[in-house]
Order: structure tokens, then C-alpha cells, then sequence
């Protein structure tokens, strides 16, 4: 479980976060919405300890994140995988190298087992006849399902999304949801999603959180957020959201 309790944060002369507090239960697709500047990627960055809040607690299944030493990061951040905006990948590597990279830095596998786990996770995500491409060779949903797959590639327990259907086509976004749904479904995987996008928060999340001016300002059910007369809930959830 996920915990951010009362949570402050100051950068620079912004006040970032304001009390932020959610929980998000083992299990489940957290969904975290709200304009730009409110808070939503500094909360991803307290949760794998990029940050530390000014004032308020951290946790992950009750460890608290702030006073970890970094031997204790490392060990937190491997229970973790991060899909980055776009993927994020090295272009200079093809999709199976970068699917790879976490293991052959932080593990002890054999060439053979890092290889095997690598085409099972790209066969996860539809990007197994896609390993020897490179990333300026590929579309941006193939970038992003090839993120994926490095994000799971370590069996990770909680998965931070950033943006998962940035820029993409609503067909592809529509792949790139179903397959989130998925990874929390067959893996058991817990996410917390960050998204402006009320197709990606309605179709992946079990759980969303409406931030403004730095905390919640309306949490519910998927089926709770669409039908609020909160404005907020009313404004990410309207008629002809994407």
C-alpha cells in the first residue's frame, strides 16, 4: 500500500503540494488528475524517494519513504516499475536492451535468464516480433508498450505511470488502457496513474483523485467521479474529455 499523509512540498517559490493525503490499497489502479502545476508528477517522485516532503509521511506497506538511506531506496525502487512519458528510451539501444537494462544493473541473472525474461514481458505487451528495432524506428505506442515492458521486467509489485497516452491517437491510448487493465489483472500489479485523460481514468482506474492547489479536492470510485456534481469532477469528466 501507498500512503501519502498531509504531505507538503515547496519548489522554489511554489508551494507544490498543500496536505496532500492519499492512499492507494495493494491491487488496485489509483488514478490522479488535475490541471497542470498541481502537483501530480512531484507526488510520483515522493513515492520512489526522488524528493522528500517538507512536512507530512511518506509510505510504502508501512516503510517510510523520506528516512530510507539509499541502500534502502535501491531496495524500494526494485519492488517499483516507472513508465515514463513517451517511454523514455535509449535510442541508441534496440527495444530488447532497453526492456533489459534494469536487470543487467541491479540483478545477478545469466545472459540466458535476463534474454527469457525479457521476451516474456515483450510478449506481454505485443512487442515480442518488435526486439531488435530501435526506438527512432518505432511509433510512439510502440515506445510506449516497449516502457512497459521494462517497467515489468523486474516483477515489480507497484507500477508509477506518467502520462501513459501522451500524444498517442485515441486507438492506440485505447491499446495502451486495456493493457494497463491488464498488468493490474494478471500480475496483481498496483498503479498509480497520472493522466489528464478521462478515457485513461475511466478505462485503467479503479480509484481516482482530483487534485487542486496541491491536495484532493474530490476522491471516489471511478463510477462516483463521472457522476459528481463537483466542478472539478464535472471538468475532467465531461462530455468530450479525451
Amino acid at each position: 500500500m501507498i500512503e501519502l499523509q498531509d504531505v507538503y512540498k515547496r519548489l522554489g517559490t511554489r508551494d507544490i503540494l498543500r496536505g496532500l493525503t492519499v492512499t492507494v490499497p495493494k491491487g488496485m489502479n489509483f488514478v490522479l488528475m488535475g490541471p497542470s502545476g498541481t502537483g501530480k508528477s512531484v507526488t510520483l517522485k515522493h513515492v520512489i524517494g526522488i524528493f522528500k516532503p517538507d512536512r507530512g509521511n511518506v509510505r510504502v506497506d508501512g516503510q517510510d519513504v523520506p528516512t530510507m538511506d539509499q541502500k534502502q531506496l535501491m531496495a524500494l525502487r526494485k519492488r517499483m516499475g516507472y513508465l515514463f512519458q513517451n517511454g523514455a528510451l535509449i535510442n541508441w539501444l534496440s527495444v530488447a536492451d532497453n526492456v533489459a537494462l534494469p536487470l543487467r544493473e541491479h540483478s545477478q541473472m545469466s545472459r540466458t535468464d535476463i534474454a527469457d525474461r525479457v521476451h516474456e514481458v515483450l510478449e506481454l505487451v505485443g512487442m515480442a516480433h518488435a526486439h531488435a528495432q530501435f526506438p527512432p524506428n518505432i511509433s510512439g505506442g510502440m515506445k510506449l508498450r516497449a516502457g512497459l515492458a521494462r517497467a515489468l521486467v523486474t516483477n515489480p509489485e507497484y507500477v508509477l505511470y506518467d502520462e501513459p497516452n501522451a500524444g498517442l491517437d485515441p486507438i492506440i491510448s485505447q491499446q495502451i488502457h486495456e493493457l494497463i487493465a491488464e498488468v493490474r489483472d494478471r500480475l496483481s500489479v498496483t498503479g498509480l496513474i497520472v493522466t489528464h485523460s478521462r478515457a485513461c481514468a475511466t478505462q485503467c482506474g479503479d480509484r481516482i483523485g482530483i487534485l487542486e492547489s496541491g491536495r484532493l479536492a474530490i476522491e471516489g470510485s471511478v463510477d462516483e467521479i463521472v457522476h459528481s456534481d463537483h466542478p472539478l469532477a464535472r471538468a475532467f469528466m465531461g462530455i468530450g474529455s479525451d
